[in-house]
């Protein structure tokens, strides 16, 4: 009877087996090493001194390499007295002592290994050793199998690397670098000097942001988005890190066009990881920049860059408008041309409030000259930050700081070791209008006098139509202008009469009828005058209902393409207007030629004539004239 097939002497069985197959392998083994060590023990005993030492240790023999004649020589001269031969090299021993090597490509010595034919009996001249374990390489060998091994390595690591390479950049692609502020922000609205209409706006997202449950519990639904609107340089970025600041939420800063990229459906993975951090970190104001590189969304269809467009839009529309999940973020955009932003991003429940920063006024540009220049060591009791607020009408909180850093500039090109009054004149005068350019070098007498005459009439007219503080005329040329008549308002102005406007216009007008009153003839100088003049007239015209007629239509209510055929009537109401003003511009200096010759004299002289100089020289003419026209009176009556 057979044993069952797992049974223990079935099992044992096969132990046993095992165990006598390995033992049989250990003792061939065992064997066939021992006779190897017994052919090597015999075969070194055969051999003796130097031929012994070749064989267990080649590297004596690896340090100097010779060239095969001199082996030969070393044979022919009887001078060996061994060789030993490897599957690569051939190791000489000689007489004296020296040990070196000859490289054997392919066995090219070692077939008859150079002992040629024996006589019968004769003994060898020297010992022959077969070294087949030998590996004997010259330095360039070596180098050789050095940059081969690293090759081989390099082509298996750079695949990985470069797979590796493309999985970090998508990786970082579709994460777009966007981040958290490493700090949230520390400005509040105190720090924000004017933009008291952004901050009163911005008022309801800081309480939501501060105290979302005030808004839920009456169940009503927190602004998604705010949309600031303004020039360059009014302080958007900074109202958006005072609000994150104002209620110590977490600030995201991206600019519009964060989420382009360069490969398909990256920007809406953008659009995702964005909004994942942001949720992740709430309360956080993502902070949208030039939010208007977002584009609008088309119907073309002209390609992949306009369909990734859409995509991108659309997956921001998307998340915008998950309210529950979007519960402590806030998306402030800033965008200098909100036209350009597609309009399903402007309407309610995406960005629900447009916020208008404007440019500061008055009293807040002096507040922000005092901020700067603070931090300059200046003679704060010279400067007269009003008066330079005058003077900046019209500039932004970012040209108001660079002026007081060029106002330290200048102080420092001067050799003063503190910004002084002149130090910030001068600069407001580079910010408006340019640096001194030194074109006055290249200008003959003839033009010098001709552009103080012109000057003179600018500031002339400016200073007795009111329509502005006349600061000073120069003939130093500024940027691209020869010469300028610098006019500052008393205050800012949103509204401008029709009175007004005249008056701007025959200042304009001022230089080229002074040059036509004092040469009989004018020049090209007046180009930009005539150009702006032209302006503001059509403007009237067209646009404000100044018309002699009194017709009211505004050529604005028309489509562009349909405004052109009107606009001729509009240009000759314009040119009529120009007309009747530039008779009176002329009438006005005609009275007043005296005035415009002394000042035009001054400038001649000095190159510079302050507003106060013109101011007393019309006073004095006045007097003049007044008592002319008494002594007159008088004689007539006597």
């Amino acid at each position: 009877m057979k044993p069952a097939k797992n049974s223990f002497w079935s099992r044992y069985g096969r132990y046993v087996t095992l165990g006598v197959t390995a033992s049989a392998l250990v003792g061939v083994l065992t064997f066939a090493l021992w006779r190897h060590e017994e052919r090597s023990a015999k075969l070194d005993s055969a051999l003796d001194g130097v031929a012994s030492q070749m064989r267990t240790d080649t590297a004596l023999w690896t340090r100097q390499e010779k060239d095969a004649s001199e082996m030969l020589r070393d044979i022919r001269t009887q001078d060996v007295t061994a060789i030993g031969v490897s599957p690569n090299a051939i190791l000489v021993s000689t007489r004296a002592g020296a040990k070196y090597f000859v490289t054997d490509h392919n066995g090219a010595f070692s077939n008859a290994l150079l002992l040629g034919e024996m006589k019968v009996d004769a003994r060898p001249p020297y010992q022959l050793v077969w070294l087949p374990d030998a590996n004997i390489r010259s330095d360039a060998a070596l180098w050789m199998d050095t940059f081969d091994r690293t090759r081989d390595v390099l082509g298996l690591v750079l695949p990985l690397l470069l797979i590796g390479g493309m999985v970090w950049f998508m990786r970082r692609e579709m994460t777009g670098g966007a981040k958290l502020l490493g700090e949230a922000p520390t400005l509040s609205f105190q720090d924000v000097i004017g933009a008291g209409e952004a901050k009163a706006a911005l008022s309801d997202i800081q309480a939501y942001l501060s105290n979302a449950k005030q808004f839920t519990g009456m169940g009503v639904r927190a602004p998604c988005g705010v949309l600031m609107v303004g020039g360059p340089g009014v302080g958007k970025t900074r109202l958006a890190q005072a609000l994150a600041g104002e209620c110590g939420a977490n600030f995201i800063s991206i600019t519009g066009s964060y989420f382009s990229a360069k490969y398909y459906g990256v920007g809406v993975q953008k659009v995702k990881h964005l909004f994942e951090l942001a949720r992740k970190n709430a309360p956080t104001v993502i902070f949208i920049d030039e939010a208007d590189g977002l584009a609008k969304r088309t119907d073309t269809g002209n390609g992949p860059a306009e369909a990734e467009s859409n995509r991108v839009i659309n997956q921001l529309l998307a998340e915008m408008d998950g309210f529950e999940s979007n519960e402590g973020v806030i998306i402030v955009a800033a965008t200098n041309h909100p036209d350009n932003i597609d309009e399903a991003l402007r309407r309610p429940g995406r960005f629900d409030r447009t916020v208008h920063v404007r440019l500061p006024d008055l009293d807040d540009r002096a507040e922000i000259f005092r901020f700067y220049a603070d931090k300059l060591k200046s003679k704060a009791d010279d400067v007269d930050f009003h008066q330079l607020a005058r003077l900046s009408t019209g500039l932004s909180p970012a040209t108001l700081s660079m002026i007081v850093n060029q106002a330290g500039l200048v102080a420092r090109k001067a050799g003063e070791s503190t910004v002084a009054a002149k130090h910030f004149l001068e600069a407001i005068k580079i910010a408006r209008i340019g640096d001194v350019s030194g074109a006055e070098r290249a200008l003959n007498e003839d033009e010098r006098t001709r552009i103080a005459v012109h000057e003179a009439g600018h500031g002339l007219v400016a200073a007795l139509l009111g329509t502005g503080v006349l600061e000073e005329v120069t003939i130093l040329p500024r940027g691209g202008a020869l010469g300028v008549a610098l006019i500052t308002k008393m205050q800012d102005k949103h509204l401008y009469r029709e009175t007004e406007m005249r008056n701007e216009i025959q200042v304009l007008l001022g230089g080229r009828n002074a040059e036509l009153l004092t040469f009989s003839e004018a020049s090209s100088g007046a180009a930009q005058d005539l150009q702006e003049a032209s302006r503001i007239s059509l403007d009237m015209v067209s646009k404000f209902g100044f018309n002699a007629d009194g017709n009211l239509f505004s050529l604005a209510a028309l489509p562009p393409q349909y405004a052109g055929l009107q606009m001729k009537a509009a240009i000759e109401h314009a040119n009529i207007l120009l007309k009747d003003l530039n008779e009176a511009c002329q009438a006005l200096l005609r009275d007043n030629e005296p005035v415009l010759r002394a000042i035009a004299e001054r400038l001649l002289e000095s190159e510079t004539v302050p507003g106060e100089i013109v101011y007393r020289l019309i006073d004095e003419h006045k007097v003049r004239k007044d008592g002319l026209h008494l002594a007159q009176e008088e004689r007539v009556a006597a």
